[in-house]
């Protein structure tokens, strides 16, 4: 087993697979116990759609398919969905499923329509499932990658008394002069650079997962916010890295096997969560 990880190590694509893996499962857990306490942690499923719709257009457009042409568009849908999910007309959770099933749509009628290649069906499982485009990354969407992780951390720390207050409690935020929307639109746009970032590793429609598990496993075990971060930060970067380890010897997708990583810790934390009396 040691042999044969040294031999996939020993080529730099498997190292730069590793690295964005634990920094992609870092940023995602931060900010994925915020979203799950905020009840809105369906806007990385609909944002990651809203990538895939970004992607598509960019590929017909013969435009180079990266981090730095999606992100954008991705960005200003996060900013969209927020404004629109705070009209009274469209709650928060159908604007959410309107923009990103639109953009999944379109996404694939333009592939359709338009195909850059002859495999059309590899093109859409790569980017929905994340088969293999964890592997083909290069040094300069690795630098990318760690910039915006290393971003991403320093904005949560810089302002987590703030992030904190709109978490628990945005109205009393308000009432003291914390500019509650202004912090709101600041999640939005690192989840959203977060979805960019995950694509790559777990495909579109596994981002969720990333997202979801380690912030609702840290609960199990743990009540106050910070032990609950810092325990799905742990917990997130330790499942990555077994996905990525169990995906090279057993031959298996990167992405699915690192969300099906979470899923086990997730029932373990959930057993342990029982067996110490909590809820």
């Amino acid at each position: 087993m040691f042999e044969t990880l040294s031999l996939y190590f020993s080529h730099p694509f498997v190292r730069y697979a590793m690295i964005v893996s634990v920094l992609i499962a870092l940023c995602s857990a931060l900010l994925g116990v915020t979203l799950v306490l905020k009840r809105f942690s369906f806007i990385g499923d609909g944002l990651s759609h809203v990538a895939f719709g970004v992607m598509a257009v960019a590929a017909v457009l013969n435009l180079t398919n990266n981090m730095i042409l999606v992100l954008p568009g991705t960005v200003l849908c996060a900013v969209l969905l927020l404004r629109t999910g705070a009209n009274t007309s469209i709650k928060g959770d159908a604007a959410i499923a309107m923009i990103s099933v639109a953009a999944l749509a379109v996404g694939y009628l333009l592939m359709n329509l338009f195909p850059v290649s002859n495999n059309i069906s590899g093109d859409v499982c790569s980017t929905l499932f994340g088969s293999t485009s964890i592997l083909t990354l290069t040094k300069t969407d690795v630098r990318l990658c760690a910039v915006l992780s290393v971003i991403v951390v320093v904005l949560f720390i810089l302002f987590y008394n703030k992030i904190f207050a709109v978490t628990f409690d945005e109205n009393f935020a308000k009432a003291v002069g914390t500019k509650a929307d202004r912090y709101n639109l600041l999640i939005a746009v690192m989840i959203a650079v977060i979805i960019v970032l995950a694509m790559n590793l777990v495909g579109s429609l596994l981002i969720s997962a990333l997202v979801i598990f380690p912030a609702l496993a840290s609960m199990r075990l743990f009540r106050s916010f910070l032990s609950v971060t810092i325990c799905s930060v742990i917990f997130s970067v330790v499942c990555a890295t077994l996905g990525i380890l169990i995906s090279i010897l057993a031959g298996t997708p990167v992405g699915s096997t690192i969300v099906i990583a979470d899923m086990a810790g997730f029932f373990i934390f959930y057993v342990a969560g029982k067996a110490a009396g909590r809820g």
